[in-house]
């Protein structure tokens, strides 16, 4: 065996063995998860983990449900703030926008993938809540806690999942054949209509899968929301009350009481719905991204 041969071996197991490292890094932090968390999962019947409202660690109750409702609140409005936004995005820069202004303008919208999250908690803190508390909720008529609520959760979350929305539709809108925009235009269809009729209407599935993407996204941030959400762990009856998602219950209080019984495995088995809940999630919009790519959707 020559030295160029066996630099080639060589080069392609240890390849083999960081993929099979990433691999198993997830399977490890489940499996830890779930390990940590079976105390409590024995001790106390999923349904009252997951439905209950009370959560006194030091009476024994750790009730999830205000939790997962500050979660799907804040995520939801997230998502739905960030969808037209994105999806008119994405429309111009693919479709009418020239090459040069969709060369500075993408990686501008890519830069603020980067930007730390605690970022985008200070100017939630600083501009959002705010807005909130001086301007939006007098004019509504609403009460807040100085601001900090699920609306300002879920306009910080927005921000933070613009670019995932707008690069990945645009990907897809722009992976949609010549063809089929030229043959809508010659029978007589405007492009506006071409776009709505034939574009979008092709790249719906990319479209979902890239909003899924950034539901995810949202669901399990945590430093920008822990910041603005007011941390109160009650369920939310409008978008202008506090919220206590399950992330900022993870990042505020692991590490502290852990002399209490069950404590700890709770705090980890909210780690482990979290990651359980992105990774369907990821794992979903990826099946449906690898079907556009093989051409099956």
């Amino acid at each position: 065996m020559n030295t160029r041969t066996l630099k080639d071996i060589l080069s392609s197991r240890l390849m083999l063995a960081a993929t099979v490292f990433a691999f198993l890094l997830l399977f490890f932090m489940i499996v830890g998860l779930f390990f940590r968390a079976s105390p409590i999962l024995l001790t106390v019947p999923i349904p009252d983990l997951l439905f209950s409202t009370e959560w006194s660690p030091f009476s024994g109750k750790f009730g999830f449900y205000p939790f997962i409702m500050g979660t799907l609140w804040v995520t939801v409005l997230a998502t739905v703030i960030a969808i037209p936004v994105s999806l008119l995005s994405s429309i111009y820069l693919s479709e009418y926008a020239s090459n040069g202004l969709r060369e500075i303008v993408m990686p501008l919208i890519d830069l603020l993938a980067g930007i730390p999250s605690v970022v985008y908690g200070l100017f939630g803190v600083l501009a959002v809540v705010p807005f909130i508390n001086d301007t939006l909720a007098p004019a509504m008529g609403a009460e807040t806690i100085g601001g900090y609520s699920v609306l300002a959760g879920g306009i910080v979350l927005s921000i933070m999942v613009f670019p995932i929305i707008i690069s990945v539709t645009g990907e897809v809108m722009r992976s949609v054949s010549r063809e089929l925009r030229e043959v809508s235009l010659s029978l007589g269809a405007t492009k506006w209509q071409t776009i709505k009729h034939v574009v979008l209407r092709k790249a719906r599935p990319g479209i979902i899968a890239a909003i899924v993407l950034g539901f995810s996204r949202a669901f399990g941030e945590t430093m920008a929301v822990l910041m603005v959400v007011g941390n109160v762990a009650k369920i939310p009856s409008s978008v202008f009350d506090p919220a206590y998602p399950l992330p900022a219950l993870i990042a505020n209080t692991y590490g502290e009481m852990m002399s209490i019984d069950l404590y700890d495995s709770a705090i980890l088995l909210a780690a482990l719905i979290l990651l359980l809940v992105v990774l369907v999630c990821n794992v979903i919009a990826r099946m449906i991204l690898v079907k556009i790519e093989r051409g099956i959707i």
